[in-house]
């Protein structure tokens, strides 16, 4: 009784954390919940009586994939920074003169 209770609890923490990925303005808090998610799905499994779907689940999906997604958004606003700066200098850098 109590198992199904922390399922019940864990999947609507799932689907709590799932709507506020989709409705969240931010994408560095979109990514925390859908990892969230995957942490809670990691403990659905746990608590059905599956340790090694639980430790994948928890290490590749929650961990390494929300890794990933936040190395991936850095590195786009950085490449971002950077095209702007060229956009910025570019006008300065060109000579006044017409073909």
């Amino acid at each position: 009784m109590a198992i199904d209770i922390a399922i019940i609890v864990a999947g609507a923490f799932m689907v709590a954390s799932g709507i506020g990925a989709i409705a969240s303005k931010s994408l560095v808090v979109s990514i925390l919940l859908s990892g969230g998610v995957s942490l809670a799905a990691s403990v659905v499994f746990l608590l059905m009586g599956a340790p090694d779907v639980a430790m994948t689940e928890a290490a590749i999906g929650s961990g390494l994939t929300t890794v990933v997604f936040l190395y991936a958004l850095a590195r786009s606003r950085q490449a971002d920074d950077e095209d702007s700066n060229e956009r910025l200098e570019a006008p300065a850098s060109r000579s006044g003169g017409s073909k």
